[in-house]
Parts: structure tokens; sequence; C-alpha cells
């Protein structure tokens, strides 16, 4: 049976990569579909954002923080490019605080996601319950971006009541992310 070097197992971290911008880029494309719970509209993207930090510290486990930084980059960037190209071919202008907001709540969450993780990663055994609240954390900071970046508001009646519903339905998503996070084997 031949062996795998280092150097060939190396090359499968861009499936991931690629995995972690096809994401982002699909937060990007469902963010104005929405449907309703309790007479507020929530995006359907919300469903995808836990899946990101969850990919993210896959990488960083794996492989390691420099990749899972690289990652991050590629994603924030291709996003916006995404956002831009999208924006040219339908005619629209592109409002520079749609995309700003989006790509500093995005970066910034990830890369606070990504220093809680490799904290709990090096110096403590990684308890399922720490994991889940990075995790959370790390929503809680995407959507305090992208709320003051984007929406500049924070008194409308329904945003806290849609704030709490995202919150929740995401906590529920990543429980099962932190559970399976904790398996993953290191490099």
């Amino acid at each position: 049976m031949k062996k795998i070097s280092r150097e060939q197992t190396q090359d499968d971290c861009w499936i991931y990569i690629l995995l972690l911008t096809t994401l982002a880029i699909l937060l990007e494309s469902l963010k104005n579909y929405t449907f309703k719970i309790k007479g507020v509209d929530l995006s359907i993207s919300l469903f995808f954002l836990p899946f990101i930090y969850y990919i993210s510290n896959y990488i960083a486990k794996k492989y390691d923080c420099k990749k899972a930084v690289a990652a991050i980059a590629i994603s924030g960037v291709m996003f916006v490019s995404f956002s831009a190209i999208i924006s040219f071919a339908f005619g629209e202008r592109l409002i520079l605080s749609n995309v700003s907001g989006e790509f500093c709540g995005y970066v910034i969450s990830q890369f606070i996601n990504l220093t809680l993780y490799m904290f709990l990663l090096n110096n403590t055994k990684m308890p399922i319950f720490l994991l889940y609240l990075n995790y959370l954390f790390s929503l809680i900071v995407y959507y305090m971006f992208y709320t003051l970046i984007y929406l500049s508001i924070f008194t409308l009646d329904t945003y806290w009541l849609g704030y709490f519903i995202t919150l929740g339905i995401q906590m529920i998503i990543c429980l099962p992310l932190a559970i399976i996070g904790k398996r993953i084997k290191e490099k």
C-alpha cells in the first residue's frame, strides 16, 4: 500500500477553503430571501452562518491556523467580489455600506471565532460547552457589526425579536456542530 506524504495531504485543504468561500457567497446570495416567524422576517442565510464558523474551525484544527486565516481572507474577498459582480450584472448600484457591514461582520467575527478556538484548542481539553459558547459569541459579534454598519439601527420594534429568534435558531444549529467539532482529530 502506498503511503501518503504530508505534502499530498496538505493539498486537500483547498477543498475546505473552496467550501468556506462557497458558503460565504451563499450567505450573501440568500440574505434577501426571508421567511416569517412571529411576524418577523428572517433571512434564510441564518442557517448557513454557523456552518461557516465550523468550516473555519475545521481548517484550523485539521491543518493549521495560517490556512484558516487564508481561508477567511479568500472567502471574505470573494463574497465582496461576488456582491460587486452581481450588482454590476443586474445594473444596480453597489452600496458600500451594505458590503462593508457584512464584510466587517464576517471577517471580525471569523477572526474572533478563530482566536477563541485556537485558545481552546491549545489551552484546554476543549469542552463542548466552551466550543458551543465560542460559536454563539462569534454569531453575536457578527450581528453586532452587521447591525451597526449595515443597518445602522437598534431601535426597531421587530429588530430585537428577530435578533433573538435568529440567535435561538442558530443556537440549535450550533449544538450538533460543537459536538462534531469536538471529535475532529488534529493534524
